[in-house]
């Protein structure tokens, strides 16, 4: 059965340990804090969805296992 984007997701936050969830937390708070500029909705998800596939490739790099 294939799983949706969403379905991934939660599962990959599933899997986090404590410290990493604390850093998601603080990366989300980070992202949220910043100065709003002019950028429409679609960019806004390319941009995320950017940085979402660096961090996860980054998280396979160290070794961190996530369910996807």
């Amino acid at each position: 059965m294939l799983h949706s984007p969403k379905l991934a997701i939660l599962q990959s936050l599933d899997a986090l340990d404590q410290q990493q969830m604390d850093e998601v937390l603080v990366y989300i708070k980070d992202v949220l804090k910043q100065p709003t500029r002019a950028i429409n909705s679609k960019e806004f998800k390319r941009e995320a969805l950017k940085e979402i596939r660096q961090a996860l490739r980054i998280g396979k790099k160290k070794g961190v296992s996530l369910a996807l």
